[in-house]
């Protein structure tokens, strides 16, 4: 009779642990979908995320920690940190995410200065694009292509340059502010500057100065 018992109460148990690990991996893959969802505020965007360190290496508890590192991508092959109250495991996952992403709409030269008519989105997997791939028109629109493109091209902030809004031997405006006081001045820019780049320029007293060139071309200094 005992032994007829322990044989129903190991069953039991045996149930009751499997139950808990089908739970906490459940669990787990939600958490690690939800975690990597609020990264993607579009809506458009879908993803999923195949975890491949093997479950029972996984911690067990049903509100885990979950954090990334401030230089790892947010899709494709990635490690979460997962904290279970002092234990920290690090899960390697593949995130696979589909959305919207930039391409050229038409074959484009060198040095072209990319418009609307230049751009289109289309949709497919984002983790498998090159590094540093463009999603929206905005993050193109009015810079510098800096190599030749055919139509279809996935666009990556490395074959662009933000458009110069000061150029080498330009005269440009000088703006120094401070509490209290504002002092313009003229001088002669030594450098190529984009809008929020640092550029040196030569004021007519021959002095030379550092600042960052705004939008509308005037060198900002701050004291």
């Amino acid at each position: 009779m005992k032994t007829k018992f322990y044989s129903i109460f190991f069953a039991l148990l045996t149930t009751l642990m499997g139950e808990i690990n089908v739970a906490a991996a459940a669990d787990l893959q939600a958490q690690l979908e939800q975690f990597f969802h609020a990264r993607f505020p579009d809506k458009q965007t879908s993803l999923a995320v195949v975890i491949k360190t093997p479950q029972e290496q996984w911690p067990q508890c049903q509100a885990p920690l979950l954090a990334l590192s401030s230089n790892t991508r947010v899709w494709g092959n990635v490690s979460v940190s997962v904290r279970c109250g002092e234990l920290r495991r690090f899960i390697q996952a593949e995130v696979q995410v589909t959305g919207n992403y930039l391409v050229s709409a038409r074959p484009l030269r060198r040095g072209v200065t990319l418009a609307a008519a230049d751009l289109r989105q289309t949709t497919g997997r984002l983790d498998l694009l090159p590094p540093r791939a463009l999603l929206l028109p905005k993050d193109a629109m009015g810079a510098v292509l800096l190599r030749d493109l055919p139509p279809g091209q996935p666009l990556t902030s490395a074959m662009l340059r933000r458009a110069w809004v000061v150029k080498s031997g330009q005269t440009v405006q000088v703006l120094a502010q401070g509490v209290g006081f504002s002092i313009n001045s003229e001088g002669k820019a030594m450098g190529n500057a984009a809008a929020g780049q640092s550029v040196r320029v030569r004021v007519t007293s021959g002095q030379i100065v550092s600042g960052v060139a705004g939008e509308d071309g005037v060198i900002y200094i701050a004291q």
